[in-house]
């Protein structure tokens, strides 16, 4: 059996490498022939050797063998590489990185899977004790990096890993880089673009907070571009996919067949509910209550994180209102914070089960939120199925086509705009119903300020009802 799999394997090899040779590669490919962690032959020796190419490198892993490692296996060259795998699994028993691109080198790696030692939660967590919690793959983008850094996955899976599962950095505060409000930390110039087929991220994130199954951190003037393709995000710690773009770059994505699925847990409410003040939340009269009369920030839980504490204060400084809660995730969330857009298109795919919005855009600043879905399906989330929140002067626009949004803690699907732009919604032959309370929540579409509002809503069943405010609404 093994000297088939072995054969194929050097077949399946030998086709790829016929395919993707390009004159920027003329060099032989470098073979993995050995499941070693070291020496002639093994992987890690082909990812020194690929690092002295100048113009990049192919490796092939034609060893019919998995492979255990001890430590991350490092590409510190800045020429493309290509990993062709053929069903292998690269695993490591210790809290580690299993593979990175220190030096922000492209990256394309097919048919293999990458797992982490796994058991990870709250409880029993990747970055104790001066831990740094492992990822699947990284890919640290250069600070004087121009152009575009690409991933491309296919046919890849990541597992069992306590930090994020896919992971591209264009952050100067690193693993602290947060969210994309304010667009905090410093990045390169260079735009980023990833493309995953066939790629399935499961049980990642769960040993650190705000650990995503995807995470995209860019930050000056790039894009981030993500293109992602019959892929599944279960059971991540932190959200499914999560791209933070922070400053004057726009986000587009293109999903198509995708499932994010039961993400958001690391902070479950059934485990840190014991630590919540007897009134997590409160609204008071001017001048009736003093900050130090509330609730302080929780503290002495698995990790006191995983709760917000917001305080509203009155012109006098008394206190208008406090609301304490723990942090959850998403599905998918997407973050702009500067001037360019959020785009989003997606099709024929599933969001189901997750702990906070199953999606999830946010964009902050000039730019619009331009979101389309067809035959989405939004079932089970614990707040809003579809959530899309304007800030600034940008709009909304936002189209539904043949989706579903049933059963849902929150809303069916959330439009919203809170300054001058304008909100432009259309909604075709879509489902929602059973969402919150059923009382006028299949849609929310808000126009806050001084944008217009209009919405269409054709051949489609709202059981739920429509919220509109600032928003005019025709139906057919």
């Amino acid at each position: 059996m093994r000297k088939t799999h072995l054969k194929s394997g050097l077949s399946a090899a030998a086709l790829a490498l016929g395919a993707l040779a390009t004159p920027a590669l003329a060099e032989a490919p470098i073979l993995v022939t050995t499941a070693a962690d070291t020496g002639a032959g093994s992987l890690r020796a082909a990812l020194a050797a690929a690092a002295e190419r100048e113009g990049g490198a192919q490796i092939a892993i034609v060893t019919a063998e998995d492979i255990e490692i001890a430590e991350t296996l490092d590409y510190a060259g800045t020429g493309p590489l290509t990993i062709l795998g053929n069903g292998q699994t690269i695993s490591t028993a210790a809290n580690t990185t299993l593979l990175a691109a220190s030096a922000g080198a492209d990256l394309t790696v097919t048919d293999l899977t990458f797992r982490g030692p796994g058991g990870f939660d709250i409880e029993a967590r990747g970055d104790l004790d001066g831990a740094t919690a492992g990822k699947g793959i990284f890919v640290d983008v250069r600070d004087d990096q121009q152009g575009t850094v690409r991933l491309t996955l296919d046919n890849v899976t990541v597992a069992g890993v306590a930090n994020h599962g896919v992971h591209v950095s264009d952050c100067s505060l690193a693993d602290a880089c947060g969210g994309g409000g304010g667009g905090a930390g410093e990045g390169s110039p260079a735009s980023i673009a990833v493309h995953l087929n066939a790629v399935t991220i499961d049980d990642v994130g769960n040993g650190k907070f705000d650990a995503d199954g995807l995470r995209v951190d860019e930050r000056a003037g790039g894009d981030i571009r993500l293109v992602a393709l019959d892929s599944t995000f279960t059971r991540v710690g932190a959200d499914g996919v999560e791209l933070d773009e922070g400053q004057a770059g726009h986000v587009i994505a293109t999903i198509r067949g995708a499932r994010f699925v039961d993400n958001g847990a690391y902070c479950h409410p059934d485990l840190l509910a014991a630590f919540m003040p007897e009134a997590p939340e409160g609204e008071f009269e001017a001048g009736a209550r003093a900050e130090a009369d509330i609730p302080g920030d929780v503290t002495g839980t698995p990790d006191d994180r995983c709760f917000e504490r917001e305080v509203d204060l009155h012109d006098d400084g008394s206190v208008a209102e406090y609301e304490i809660g723990i942090d959850v995730d998403d599905g998918i969330d997407f973050d702009e914070a500067g001037a360019g857009d959020l785009r989003s298109l997606m099709i024929d795919s599933e969001i189901r089960g997750n702990f906070d919005e199953g999606v999830d855009y946010d964009e902050e600043g000039a730019g619009h939120i331009l979101a389309s879905y067809l035959r989405a399906t939004g079932t089970g989330n614990a707040d809003d199925a579809f959530k899309h929140s304007e800030a600034d002067a940008g709009g909304v626009v936002g189209a539904m086509t043949a989706s579903i949004a049933t059963a849902n803690g929150g809303k069916g699907a959330v439009f919203e705009e809170e300054d001058g732009g304008d909100v432009t919604v259309t909604v075709t032959g879509t489902i929602t119903g059973n969402n919150d309370d059923g009382d006028d929540t299949g849609l929310e579409l808000v126009q806050e300020d001084a944008g217009a509002g209009a919405a269409t809503v054709t051949g489609s069943t709202l059981a739920d009802g429509i919220d509109a405010e600032g928003v005019t609404v025709t139906r057919d």
